[in-house]
């Protein structure tokens, strides 16, 4: 609703150079959606969902930006009440907001409380970590207002999760960036998203040409190593106490990966093109990474919503996902997890010399690695009709047994339970005779 306008001025963000690209530094308040826009979006968009899903289907609107609480307070009750005004009797209305969190008060809370909003909280870890990148437009860092936004979601009881941006500060320190979300934030749900920017990022789009090297990234992008390790050390943390305690996306998406039911987050689902952004002026482009002037698709008002997401043009951008795979990545052993990744990432060339490997590729595949064992044994107890909270009875157990040093480093390094713990199914007999013998 406000594009790129924010109150911070955050040093790794993508979407604060789109100020010059495309609107030429106009000031923010000329940025701000119309009412009639805004009407005729949710009057489309919910006809578009109510022909597309079930009767029963929920329609979920994501208001993003830039910082959407920007808009004020009565901007969402205007939302609100156009939502109940143009869905149908009984059809269920979900909000999803995506804030930093420093302009949520006592008022803000108390209203996606009432309204039951889905708030996702941008936070990356404790104080250290987080003000490295996360500053005002004073360079002034947004811990401190970003904790108390995060106090009042949980002192109105507001569904939230809290969103990290695995950058080059971040990313050395899995463990402590974990417990400090789940321990002193106290938070339920994380998303953990790598920061990924090419240097000629603010002017140029995605795949506009490949790189040769790793270093045509940012300074403050995650190296690909660092960003697998750091998914790894999360894992671990995460699968020996927290497992259907604390949930996290990315493993929410592999255990679904793992089981072939296909993912539900367009970055490792096979083809996308269904996630495309609305500027303030209501123009389309293709995802919310490709706000570029070639990537513009139509304009809200010049045709309907439906045409312009599901034109060829736009079809074809999220079938390239799958169909432009490289050679090297369509005989990858992790294809099925992995699906290139996003397309805004594939800007390396393959050993062969092919264009469209993902920079984040050497790490992903170490997490996939590490995980896998693991990963299988959550299936076949999903698959038994069991939680998949059964496999940490046997990560501790694993854990908690005496071993030599080689042992020890192996469990650290492939994730894998020893031969002779328990099975972490729950069968009651050692790995090795039971899910260790057919995953080996």
């Amino acid at each position: 609703p406000v594009g790129p306008a924010c109150n911070l001025g955050c040093a790794y963000c993508f979407y604060l150079a789109k100020d010059r690209l495309l609107y030429g530094c106009e000031e923010p308040a000329g940025r701000r959606i119309s009412d009639e826009t805004l009407e005729r979006f949710i009057r489309e968009y919910v006809g578009y969902q109510c022909d597309a899903l079930p009767p029963d289907g929920e329609i979920t609107f994501a208001w993003q930006g830039g910082e959407p609480t920007l808009m004020g307070l009565d901007f969402f009750r205007r939302i609100v009440e156009l939502q109940r005004r143009h869905a149908p009797p009984g059809r269920r209305i979900a909000n999803s907001l995506q804030t930093n969190g420093t302009l949520i008060d006592d008022q803000w809370a108390r209203f996606f409380a009432e309204q039951r909003f889905l708030v996702g909280l941008s936070i990356d870890g404790p104080r250290e970590l987080h003000d490295a990148y996360r500053v005002d437009k004073a360079g002034r860092g947004s811990f401190d207002r970003v904790m108390a936004g995060l106090a009042m979601l949980r002192r109105h009881r507001v569904e939230f999760n809290a969103l990290v941006v695995v950058n080059r500060r971040n990313a050395g320190r899995p463990r402590e960036v974990y417990r400090f979300l789940r321990d002193e934030a106290g938070v339920q749900f994380m998303q953990f998203i790598p920061c990924v920017e090419r240097r000629d990022f603010e002017a140029v789009a995605p795949l506009a040409r490949p790189a040769a090297a790793d270093s045509d990234a940012t300074d403050w992008s995650v190296a690909p190593d660092e960003f697998g390790a750091f998914l790894c050390g999360v894992f671990d943390e995460w699968l020996a106490r927290d497992v259907g305690r604390v949930f996290v996306q990315t493993f929410d998406t592999m255990l679904a990966q793992w089981m072939r039911l296909g993912s539900a987050l367009c970055v490792f689902a096979e083809t996308c093109g269904l996630a495309v952004a609305m500027e303030p002026d209501g123009s389309i482009y293709s995802c919310d990474h490709f706000v570029y002037p070639e990537h513009r698709r139509g304009r809200l008002g010049d045709r309907p919503l439906e045409e312009i997401v599901l034109a060829d043009r736009q079809q074809r951008f999220g079938q390239d996902k799958r169909d432009r795979l490289p050679a090297y990545c369509r005989r990858c052993e992790y294809l099925f997890a992995c699906n290139g990744e996003c397309p805004k990432n594939r800007f390396l060339l393959t050993p062969d010399g092919e264009p469209g490997l993902n920079y984040l590729c050497r790490g992903l595949k170490r997490f996939f690695k590490h995980i896998d064992p693991w990963m299988k044994l959550m299936a076949a107890e999903v698959g038994a009709g069991r939680p998949a909270a059964g496999v940490v009875r046997g990560a501790a157990v694993a854990e908690s047994r005496p071993g030599t040093e080689s042992q020890q480093r192996r469990t650290a390094s492939d994730g894998r339970p020893e031969p002779n713990s328990p099975c972490p199914c729950g069968s009651g007999r050692k790995f090795k005779k039971c899910c260790g013998r057919s995953r080996a």
